[in-house]
């Protein structure tokens, strides 16, 4: 269930207990799958209509079965009973669709963004691995850096960058949610005005960093 995440994902998601694996696999896939209708989407009116379907199917989960698609099928079957809704899910579609605004990304953009999507994957990601809050900032801080990584617009990614190191920083994380700090970890790493762009996911530096994170919550 890992093959369409990224590397840093992937290991962050080794850390997860074997029974609550799928559940949080699934619900980063279905981020990963948003951000692919944005990457490949060369007409903003096509990508609208692709993440307006997914915003649909999502919503369609709270009173339907899910279709025969594989990804909808893996949320329906371990995301939904662990106490998130399809409406829930489906609001992270507003985050992305931010992005298909042909305008500058100006700080009320990027803050839409940056709750819509980061801060509500990492709100759905703390509840499936066990409850609690995710540290506040925290999802918006990876979502912004997540952005700046992968933006071809220069100073749209100087713009994430910079709301990034806005945000506050989190003490530190409990145990049962340190699978996803090592993601936080990882973006605070990027965002460092002295570290130079971009090391590449999965490095063996990255590889550290989640391991430390892992051990100290820090």
């Amino acid at each position: 269930m890992t093959s369409d995440l990224d590397p840093d994902r992937a290991l962050a998601l080794s850390y997860v207990a074997a029974a609550r694996r799928p559940a949080l696999a699934a619900l980063w896939r279905l981020d990963a799958a948003l951000g692919a209708v944005i990457a490949g989407g060369r007409e903003p009116m096509i990508a609208r209509i692709k993440l307006a379907w997914w915003r649909e199917a999502l919503e369609r989960l709270d009173r339907a079965p899910a279709p025969a698609e594989p990804l909808l099928q893996a949320l329906a079957d371990h995301v939904l009973p662990a106490g998130l809704t399809g409406a829930g899910l489906a609001a992270m579609e507003e985050g992305w669709a931010i992005l298909l605004s042909p305008e500058p990304l100006i700080a009320e953009k990027l803050d839409t963004y940056a709750a819509m999507r980061g801060g509500l994957l990492f709100g759905h990601s703390a509840r499936l691995l066990g409850g609690g809050e995710a540290p506040p900032g925290a999802g918006e801080a990876w979502a912004l850096v997540d952005l700046a990584r992968h933006s071809a617009n220069q100073a749209d990614a100087d713009a994430a960058l910079a709301a990034t190191r806005a945000l506050p920083l989190p003490g530190r994380w409990p145990a049962r949610l340190r699978p996803l700090g090592m993601l936080w970890a990882l973006a605070i790493r990027d965002a460092d005005s002295v570290r130079p762009r971009w090391e590449a996911q999965g490095a063996p530096a990255r590889m550290l960093r989640m391991l430390r994170h892992r051990l100290t919550g820090g």
